[in-house]
């Protein structure tokens, strides 16, 4: 039976998960799926996700392909036998077959996270690793003027993580906004790639200077000085989640920024 590459969208959460990547210690999304894979192959099977989320990081729509020899197995039905053999920390939610050519790292034109804070004078215990929780409501307007500044082909020096091994640091992003969404304050970025901790620093430094009056101008600051000090601290991991990625055949949309506010720009009913 000729191989077939096999694209995976998968969900996870990244609580107790040491990232994507096979590292020699810790548990990982990689070393676990390939785990199940070389159970279902009986001999070892590599697989590539999209991105490489750290530590703590969740997704919802992780992508991720690997070559199969198995020929009794219908495309769609890989998500149905890879699942039976996974934790419940993590699932398949959909299988396919892709072209030959197809990578999910690669292919990618888009990567798409979401960062979740919750503003709420308490914190509800069951949200506890899925959000950052922040005792006082930002102006989502000081906010998004700040996120507008990143769209675009900028250097994002400042906002990478000491020991990030990427020679360029220079990324495009596609989206930059926040909502209101169920309660929660969601920043969503997309961009062609993300340098190591990119999107937590980004949202650390937004906070930063939503608190301190900084604003648009010190963003602005702070992006130009391709200084990583200039930068706030690195927001929470357990606040940020893949959401998805985006390929040739599909569209990138943006939620908008206003989605769920009022008319002054805070939370409905916030205090």
């Amino acid at each position: 039976m000729a191989e077939r590459n096999i694209r995976l969208t998968l969900a996870y959460d990244g609580t107790d998960f040491y990232g994507w990547q096979v590292q020699q210690s810790g548990r990982t999304v990689q070393g676990v799926m390939q785990a199940a894979l070389e159970r279902m192959h009986g001999h070892a099977v590599r697989i590539v996700g999209a991105g490489r989320t750290d530590s703590g990081v969740h997704a919802t729509g992780q992508v991720a392909n690997f070559i199969t020899d198995i020929g009794s197995i219908p495309p769609q039905r890989f998500r149905e036998a890879v699942n039976s053999l996974l934790p419940r920390d993590i699932r398949v939610l959909a299988s396919a077959e892709a072209g030959p050519r197809f990578h999910a790292r690669r292919s990618a034109r888009h990567r798409v996270y979401r960062y979740y804070l919750s503003c709420a004078p308490v914190l509800l215990p069951h949200m506890r690793n899925y959000c950052h929780w922040v005792r006082r409501v930002p102006d989502i307007r000081v906010l998004n003027g700040m996120a507008s500044l990143l769209v675009g082909e900028h250097d994002f020096t400042a906002f990478s993580a000491e020991g990030d091994k990427n020679v360029s640091k220079v990324r495009t992003v596609s989206v930059s906004s926040f909502h209101a969404e169920s309660g929660m304050l969601v920043y969503t970025i997309a961009a062609n790639s993300f340098l190591w901790k990119m999107v937590r620093t980004i949202v650390g430094t937004f906070l930063e200077l939503g608190e301190q009056g900084g604003g648009a101008e010190g963003l602005a600051r702070v992006l130009e000085s391709a200084d990583r000090g200039t930068a706030g601290g690195t927001a929470p991991a357990r606040g940020l989640f893949l959401e998805r990625v985006v390929y040739d055949e599909e569209t990138l949309e943006n939620p908008g920024p206003a989605a769920g506010l009022s008319g002054d720009g805070v939370f409905p009913g916030a205090p």
